[in-house]
């Protein structure tokens, strides 16, 4: 079986980190926009509907791409998926300028779609290497999205003030960034070697008896990243509302979601190392907590834009980022090859499902209780895996 060379390998991470870095700007942009669009138009009880249009493109995506991925290549399934994403960027721009819900949702969902993929690159970047760099391969990967943490708020404002020249609406123009960002992705997934095999695993795959996805080294990963998921979308979800009610516009909104996407994607390659040197079990358990703590920071300044609401979204998409390094270590770990990629697609796709209820739940959340309802909640969902996985004293 051959192998890649470094200057192969070289490329495939470049490849791959610039197609992360560009679905995670279009998908910031376009998230953050079609909130504030459908608040607007249908009251904020339904703001959460573009978040669950994401996450459920997103996880039928990531499904699909792992059933995918061994039979077709990484450079076919990722280029065909981020194409389908432009063509639901471009959906969306056009629900955006008509203020029309069924073409921008449909948009989005065709963008979570190609996000599905984005999101299984850390898994093709692992691959690469041997077990002792894995962490840090995925994670670098991860860290592509700083891209979009950066690019996708800081050109909300820009966008809007270009397309009001041509009297398009305000929140069109980071729907229209997303178009441009989808096609270069597109573009990237290209530049992927053709026909690269797939590795072996460094040590023979451990099963339970139920199968793969019942295996203790799948579950405890899954309920980590599923609660971190939960936690982190329904808190982010409802930020930009919050600030709007307390009379900010986009130019708070997109700094406060600087802090928080930092957080998810900067200071990955940490959480990498992390993994590799202490194990995933303890960068789990460890993200689990910063992420109750992100919430408690919510809660005990909702109204704070300067200080403490860039301190707790921080802290929520740095305790996500953990969860989220340490689970996809673990899960590239222990699997053999016919059905690596299969799981890791499950996983990702019971993850980005069970998201979509807090995308739907916080909105009726935040309007039953509020922003502190919103954060009290997504703290005691950060805390139960460390009660349900915590060891078992015989």
């Amino acid at each position: 079986m051959g192998t890649l060379t470094t200057a192969g390998r070289t490329r495939s991470m470049a490849a791959l980190f610039t197609g992360v870095a560009l679905l995670n700007t279009a998908t910031v942009g376009l998230s953050t926009a079609a909130t504030l669009i459908v608040a607007a138009g249908s009251g904020p009880g339904w703001s959460g509907l573009p978040s669950v249009a994401s996450v459920l493109g997103t996880a039928a995506g990531a499904l699909g791409a792992g059933l995918l991925l061994p039979a077709h290549g990484r450079r076919r399934v990722l280029g065909v998926g981020y194409g389908v994403a432009a063509a639901g960027a471009l959906v969306a721009f056009a629900g955006a300028l008509t203020t029309s819900l069924v073409p921008l949702l449909l948009g989005i969902l065709l963008v979570g779609v190609g996000n599905g993929g984005a999101q299984l690159s850390r898994y093709v970047a692992a691959d690469l290497y041997p077990e002792v760099r894995r962490g840090r391969a995925l994670s670098t990967v991860v860290w592509a999205g700083t891209v979009g943490a950066l690019a996708g708020p800081a050109l909300m404002a820009p966008a809007a003030n270009v397309v009001t020249r041509f009297g398009w609406p305000s929140l069109s123009g980071p729907v229209a960034v997303a178009v441009f960002a989808t096609a270069g992705a597109a573009l990237a997934a290209a530049f992927l070697p053709r026909g690269v095999p797939e590795r072996l695993p460094d040590r023979p795959a451990v099963f339970a008896a139920g199968g793969p996805v019942r295996s203790p080294a799948v579950l405890k990963p899954l309920v980590a990243m599923v609660a971190a998921q939960l936690t982190m979308v329904a808190v982010m979800t409802m930020t930009p509302l919050q600030l709007q009610d307390h009379g900010h516009g986009l130019g708070v909104v997109g700094w406060v979601l600087s802090a928080h996407l930092v957080g998810m994607f900067a200071l990955a390659p940490l959480s990498g190392r992390i993994a590799d040197r202490w194990g995933p079990r303890v960068t789990i358990n460890a993200g689990l907590g910063v992420l109750a703590l992100a919430s408690a920071t919510a809660v005990a300044a909702p109204t704070a834009h300067t200080t403490g609401l860039p301190v707790a979204l921080f802290l929520l998409g740095y305790g996500w980022n953990l969860v989220f390094v340490g689970g996809s270590a673990q899960l590239s770990r222990d699997l053999a090859p016919e059905t690596r990629s299969r799981v890791q697609g499950v996983v990702d796709a019971v993850v980005w499902s069970a998201s979509a209820l807090a995308g739907l739940g916080s909105g009726q959340l935040f309007s039953g209780g509020g922003y502190g309802l919103v954060a009290v909640v997504g703290g005691v969902l950060a805390l139960l895996p460390l009660v349900l996985l915590a060891p078992r004293r015989s």
